[in-house]
């Protein structure tokens, strides 16, 4: 079921290196998604032009972008693509590509890849530009969906019954197909859905010929692939240090220079803004996952719980980097993770920012009678009632029940509603200003709605489908030191202090990473930071069904000196299902830096902690 295609053959350009391999991501999903121009625009040029690199690539796809380009293809059947990948990326940059002999492989294809490779063929065409594009197929299933359908097949996460009215249905394909289309000459090649990562290992498994059960090596590639998946987060963005990060305005995108052996040095372009240090890249490793040990991807099962950090010069540009190794293979598993999206009715999401005294008291009133009032006119048109609502008072801390100085300027109200008519929701979306006027005084804000996409999750058979085919380390403390000099001592810490964080989703599960700023902080972070303490902690974002319910598992890195907690059920739904102001959990990181571990010794007077 996946499949080839080749336009316009030409020789191809051979590599830099016959050693080493130089692959820079051009552009990560939520620039995609938000449809940033200087992502667009500046980001795959700084490549370009200095990286020096072999390969371009591109992750454009996020489960929240799948939905988005399945409405697109729903109005216009030759859409479904990223089509700024086309026209304002690739055009602009086709000749000095062919004149450098850079390779291209992106997921761009979305849930039209064969469209894309078709437009940009034109692009192409128009530049006088002689390219060889393969598309790789075959991980679309919408033509098999009554079979699926009738297979009794539950959500992963849910356990719902398989949808009606899908929209799009997609497996997450791995690294071998894009490997094979390289062997065969393609100079770019366009995918539908992959695993993020395969859009690096693909171009690693074809330069250094690694076979399909070398599985340390391609651990190696697909911690690569991980690491530089989310663009600049690796090189600075969204650090836990961010006042540390200089040049925001022209952050550097991540560059991954690779041995045949798997190790690399990830950098960014000379000249550019970010921060690449062992700890902006920790926290990266740690974004998005669940059991380090057991890491999942179609190519290989990856075990990241050893990897090693040290800091490192780009040997190419001589830039400052981060040293990778230690990533360890398994046999993947014989199933691919294959998500459906179909619509669910109608989603509106309204914030009021309200300033002046107890404006969070305001801001509750105000969102409970505006809601008040349009189930009266539901009510009174014959209409059903709002499926969901949900309110959320920004500028407040509930985990901690303190209020932070922002409250004092202004808070954020935050209503969100669905209903099955889009009627429904238009009712509330002309309610809203009215309230600037008739409800509490210093209200402002604007808001949106639009038609609901669910996603549905599950594992699905491979057989299913036809395959194309620092410097210095320091040894932690195993406990905690409890002399009594030190509890004659005693301090409290944040773990903001002590600790790095990182925090992403999936599905509707959120993972917080924890890093230790030094390895001797570790096992107190260890006896604070236990499952119930976290679980307590974010209790009022964990959906429990009873409250004997454990949503919350920890897991260990002793690698990067970090912990890893999983939180499941804790996102609402989580992405465009969810109604909650952070539908990704990219904020839950940074409410943990505010957890307090009361008697400890002087940590940071004996440490004189720095940043990795």
């Amino acid at each position: 079921m996946r499949s080839c295609y080749f336009h316009d053959r030409r020789t191809i350009f051979t590599t830099r290196s016959n050693n080493n391999f130089r692959l820079g991501l051009g552009l990560n999903s939520n620039s995609a998604t938000n449809r940033s121009m200087f992502s667009v625009v500046s980001l795959a040029p700084q490549l370009v032009y200095q990286g020096k690199i072999d390969f371009l690539v591109f992750d454009y796809l996020a489960e929240i972008t799948m939905s988005i380009l399945a409405a697109a293809k729903r109005k216009s059947p030759d859409m479904g693509y990223a089509t700024d990948f086309v026209q304002v990326t690739m055009g602009p940059l086709l000749n000095e590509i062919k004149r450098q002999g850079i390779r291209v492989v992106s997921n761009s294809g979305g849930v039209n890849p064969q469209a894309c490779c078709e437009a940009l063929q034109q692009v192409a065409k128009k530049a006088g530009v002689d390219l060889k594009i393969a598309v790789v197929t075959g991980d679309d299933l919408m033509r098999q969906m009554k079979d699926i359908a009738e297979q009794g097949i539950t959500d992963i996460d849910s356990g719902r019954s398989f949808p009606r009215a899908v929209a799009s249905m997609n497996a997450y394909l791995g690294a071998t197909p894009i490997s094979k289309a390289l062997d065969m000459g393609a100079d770019i090649v366009v995918t539908g859905r992959c695993v993020d990562s395969a859009v690096v290992l693909g171009p690693l498994m074809n330069k250094f010929k690694w076979g399909t059960d070398d599985y340390d090596r391609l651990a190696m590639g697909s911690l690569a692939g991980h690491l530089v998946e989310c663009g600049a987060q690796a090189t600075g963005g969204t650090f836990t240090d961010w006042h540390l990060v200089e040049g925001w305005d022209k952050i550097g995108f991540p560059i991954v220079e690779c041995s045949s052996d798997g190790t690399f040095i990830l950098s960014k372009p000379p000249k550019t803004g970010g921060l690449v240090t062992t700890a902006t890249v920790a926290e990266q490793l740690i974004y998005e996952i669940g059991d380090p040990r057991r890491y999942l991807l179609p190519d290989v099962t990856c075990d990241f719980s050893n990897v090693s950090l040290s800091a490192a010069k780009d040997p190419t540009t001589q830039e400052d980097g981060v040293s990778v190794a230690g990533a360890k293979g398994l046999p993947p598993s014989s199933k691919y993770k294959v998500t459906a999206t179909y619509l669910a009715g109608n989603k509106i999401v309204f914030m009021c920012v309200i300033g002046g005294p107890r404006a969070a008291e305001k801001g509750q009133k105000t969102a409970e009678n505006i809601l008040k009032r349009v189930r009266g006119m539901l009510k009174f048109l014959g209409m059903e009632d709002f499926s969901r609502t949900h309110v959320q008072m920004l500028g407040r801390s509930p985990c901690t029940d303190r209020t932070h100085a922002i409250i004092r300027l202004g808070s954020g109200s935050l209503i969100s509603a669905e209903h099955p008519d889009k009627k429904g929701v238009g009712l509330l979306a002309r309610e809203l200003a009215p309230a600037g006027t008739g409800m509490a005084p210093g209200t402002t804000g604007p808001g949106g709605g639009r038609p609901k996409m669910w996603k549905f999750t599950w594992m699905e058979s491979q057989r299913r489908f036809l395959c194309l085919r620092q410097t210095e380390r320091w040894i932690p403390q195993s406990q905690p030191r409890t002399s009594q000099d030190s509890l004659e001592t005693a301090h409290t810490f944040t773990v903001g202090q002590l600790a790095y964080t990182r925090s992403g989703d999936k599905a509707n599960s959120a993972n917080v990473g924890v890093i230790a700023r030094h390895p001797s902080y570790l096992p107190y972070l260890k006896q604070a930071l236990t499952e119930e303490t976290v679980e307590a902690y974010f209790e009022h974002v964990l959906d429990k069904s009873s409250p004997s319910e454990k949503l919350v598992t920890r897991y260990e890195l002793p690698g990067i000196t970090a912990l890893n907690f999983v939180l499941q059920k804790s996102l609402g739904g989580g992405g465009v299902a969810s109604m909650r102001a952070d539908p990704q959990g990219k904020c839950y990181g940074q409410m943990l830096l505010d957890f307090e571990i009361p008697n400890l010794p002087d940590l940071l007077s004996k440490t004189n902690s720095k940043s990795r």
